[in-house]
């Protein structure tokens, strides 16, 4: 199984940031990353910084018919047609792409490391990712999902708002 966390907190030439994500599903299935199942719109306040916009996060399980250094790639050409721009770490952005988990498998190299590195500490991956798929283990850790849910701060389990609001999937 493989599982994106996707974020946005700023405006696009596509629209708010619930379009922007909307459109990075069009561009996930485009691209032949076959989006399967995705969790409701969860909103959260910008870290480290709360004074930013608040992001819109949600998870999707996806199939692709290769390895994760192709989905990588794949990923980061939508977050530049999205208008992602590399800036300072943390900042306000269009589009954040990130592979949380790809079949459990675990890779330490440069370019990426699975599983993402701080997923299991986020609010935004783990209600959303809890919401796709109740049973995900962490690979590293082999915790489950609930017991990492429990590890949160309570501010962090507080700060975080499901919105009623889901991408629609295309049948493709």
């Amino acid at each position: 199984m493989i599982f994106l966390s996707i974020g946005s907190n700023l405006t696009s030439k596509f629209g708010n940031r619930f379009d922007n994500i909307s459109k990075t599903i069009d561009l996930l299935n485009q691209e032949k990353i076959k989006v399967l199942k995705v969790s409701n719109f969860f909103e959260t306040p910008s870290y480290p910084n709360k004074k930013l916009p608040k992001f819109i996060n949600i998870v999707a399980e996806v199939n692709f018919n290769s390895d994760p250094k192709k989905l990588i790639k794949k990923i980061s050409k939508i977050e530049k047609l999205m208008g992602r721009v590399k800036s300072i770490k943390n900042s306000p952005r269009v589009c954040d792409i990130d592979i949380i988990d790809f079949n459990k498998n675990i890779i330490n190299t440069k370019k990426l490391t699975l599983p993402h590195p701080g997923s299991h500490k986020r609010n935004f991956v783990l209600f959303p990712l809890k919401e796709v798929y109740s049973k995900w283990i962490h690979p590293l850790s082999n915790q489950k999902i609930d017991v990492l849910i429990k590890k949160l701060s309570i501010a962090a389990r507080n700060e975080i708002t499901r919105l009623k609001e889901r991408v629609t999937l295309s049948k493709c």
